[in-house]
């Protein structure tokens, strides 16, 4: 089962990025790319039946894309949307979940969320278009998304990590507000490279926060530590 794309982005190497993204995912298929709102109307009115997911940006010029969403939703067409924007502020966010959208992804984005957002919703179109039923249990693991229910489901850490290197790594973790990769890996001697694994990793099970800054220099990214969180806890038993 193809999933088929439209991506509406104005800035053409944003564009280009979110299609080669989209090319390494198995199951989906880019239909186009629209450079505005209304290009993007006209090719939902000529392909609908063909188009089943919108990557959509928010700040472009003319309308927006909250506006496209709004009224994607007013005359009720059938597509999914996904927001990948550079658009932080919770009215925009509020906005964008008011009006249905599935995902979130604020700009910039590692490959990793890209994938996280475009296989959790590959896993509720198949459940939708290939059942006619389903029960509570596959309504909270596989519609919802019940992080208890998936804690339980798998407790082992991926392959190539292991609890006790965790363990120092969560250490540091704990007393630090921001710090990167190499911030870590020079306070525990561990390698950036392992670090970086288990950074990825945490920031996977949402115990971190993933920014993307710039600076002198290559970007950086930084990291925060989710307060209050027991996520972990399965994993570490």
């Amino acid at each position: 089962m193809t999933i088929k794309v439209l991506i509406v982005e104005d800035d053409p190497m944003v564009a280009e990025f979110n299609k080669r993204f989209l090319r390494k995912i198995e199951g989906y298929q880019l239909v186009d790319i629209a450079y505005c709102v209304e290009e993007a109307m006209k090719l939902i009115d000529e392909k609908e039946d063909d188009i089943d997911l919108i990557l959509l940006d928010i700040y472009m010029s003319g309308k927006n894309g909250l506006e496209m969403l709004s009224t994607i939703r007013k005359k009720e067409i059938p597509i999914d949307v996904i927001l990948i924007t550079a658009a932080t502020d919770t009215e925009n966010i509020q906005s964008a979940l008011h009006h249905g959208a599935i995902d979130y992804l604020i700009k910039p984005f590692e490959f990793v969320r890209f994938k996280q957002a475009l296989m959790r919703y590959k896993e509720k179109f198949e459940l939708l278009h290939q059942r006619e039923k389903l029960n509570q249990l596959e309504l909270d693991q596989k519609l919802l998304h019940s992080k208890k229910e998936k804690v339980k489901e798998n407790k082992t850490l991926p392959k190539g990590l292991t609890q006790s290197t965790l363990l120092i790594i969560m250490d540091k973790i704990k007393k630090e507000k921001i710090f990167s990769t190499d911030d870590i890996a020079e306070s525990t001697g561990i390698s950036r490279v392992s670090v970086r694994k288990y950074l990825m990793f945490l920031v996977e099970i949402d115990v971190l926060e993933e920014t993307l800054t710039y600076g002198i220099g290559r970007p950086v990214y930084q990291y925060s530590y989710r307060e209050n969180n027991d996520i972990l806890d399965a994993y570490l038993k």
